[in-house]
């Protein structure tokens, strides 16, 4: 495929007509382009057309009645500094023709050897068209320089950024670890205080059971001091990092384990299927549902708010402690069983969740908070069943 046929506009100042043609002849055979022509005699006409011809060739004579060649050199510098500019006159001295050449001028032809005003041509607009790719790369260059920097300006400041969030983050975490650890602190105080009183409660309570005999009073009193201690051995092992530990598995009834948390809080027990039976350790069991049930009368603030009901339900013993208060947002469902998560609640040291689902996981089981319908949050507690096998 060919490539398109160049127009080369070329402006010539003369003010001799035959001159003019000779030089615009001597052009047309011998250049590899279309000539569009425009022709100024004096130094109007000049200016005019530099602005509105926008030429990319002018060929100029040295010396006119009221202008000159170098002065038009001059002109056309202002206008454009790169395109060719060639003087193409009679009779010209050496030193004017060095002298030309040294201000900036292309080329200097004599009008009696126009053969080598094409070639002149040609050579310049080659170095015409040379300069302005080395131009418009050098520009590229520059353009790209100037990315590169506002790039790596952008990426000093997001370091600056970075390393800012960096020690926030840093302080951030120092201070959590700190928090954490005075909790913990807490913890393990607490605990340790609590043990001798209990110790020595469980130490009357006995006493009491021995002098005076055994009664449902005293076996209730009993039953709840030992998971008090329970729950402070459980405390003490979470402040020290550790999980719920010491489950003890045996036969459990686990309806009537239910129905005796329900009369120790005054909660109705609405539904219940007999018998529950699993494996399980009673006492933790019974500390599963006393943290459920106290933190559900706690929100609601009145026990007749509050229910159990006990079922069983594709081979597991389910039970649901369901309450009837603010409920649980979606958006705190998946860190309500977090170790000291309290949410918005008041009284709670945020550590009976934990412990009711360190337990239920530690009997295989699942333990999970559901939207009670018409308002409400109902916790459900689901272990695994005896088989009939096991029954045996």
């Amino acid at each position: 495929m060919t490539e398109p046929v160049r127009v080369l506009r070329l402006l010539h100042l003369e003010d001799n007509d035959l001159d003019h043609e000779l030089v615009v002849e001597s052009l047309r055979g011998d250049l590899p382009w279309n000539l569009e022509v425009r022709r100024a005699e004096d130094e109007d006409g000049f200016m005019r057309e530099l602005s509105e011809f926008t030429p990319q060739l002018i060929l100029s004579d040295y010396a006119l009645p009221s202008y000159d060649g170098l002065r038009a050199f001059q002109a056309a510098q202002e206008y454009d500094p790169f395109v060719p500019f060639l003087i193409v006159t009679g009779a010209m001295g050496e030193e004017v023709a060095v002298d030309t050449l040294r201000q900036g001028v292309t080329d200097y032809i004599l009008k009696q050897r126009l053969e080598r005003l094409a070639p002149s041509v040609r050579r310049a607009i080659a170095e015409h068209d040379m300069q302005r790719r080395q131009e418009m790369a050098e520009q590229a260059v520059r353009e790209l320089n100037l990315s590169l920097q506002q790039r790596l300006e952008e990426v000093e400041r997001l370091r600056g950024v970075a390393e800012a969030q960096r020690q926030r983050l840093e302080v951030q975490a120092k201070q959590l670890s700190e928090a954490l650890t005075m909790q913990q602190t807490f913890l393990a105080e607490t605990s340790h205080e609590l043990r001798t009183p209990l110790t020595a409660l469980l130490g009357y309570l006995h006493r009491q059971e021995r002098e005076k005999g055994a009664s449902q009073t005293l076996s209730d009193a009993r039953r709840v001091a030992e998971n008090m201690t329970r729950l402070v051995n459980d405390l003490l092992q979470i402040s020290r990092g550790e999980l719920v530990q010491g489950i003890e598995m045996h036969f459990v009834n686990l309806d009537r384990l239910v129905e005796q948390v329900g009369r120790d809080f005054q909660v109705p027990v609405t539904a219940l299927d007999r018998p529950l039976e699993v494996l399980g350790d009673p006492g933790r069991l019974t500390q599963v549902f006393v943290n459920l049930v106290s933190n559900a009368v706690r929100v609601c603030g009145n026990p007749e708010c509050v229910e159990l009901q006990g079922r069983q339900n594709d081979g597991f013993a389910e039970v649901l402690v369901i309450d009837h208060g603010p409920g649980v947002p979606d958006d705190v469902k998946p860190r309500i069983f977090d170790k000291f998560y309290r949410g918005k609640e008041a009284g709670s040291a945020g550590l009976g969740l934990t412990i009711a689902q360190q337990v239920v996981l530690g009997h295989d089981g699942q333990i999970d908070v559901i939207d009670t319908p018409g308002g409400g949050a109902t916790f459900r507690v689901r272990l695994p069943m005896l088989d009939e096998d096991e029954d045996e």
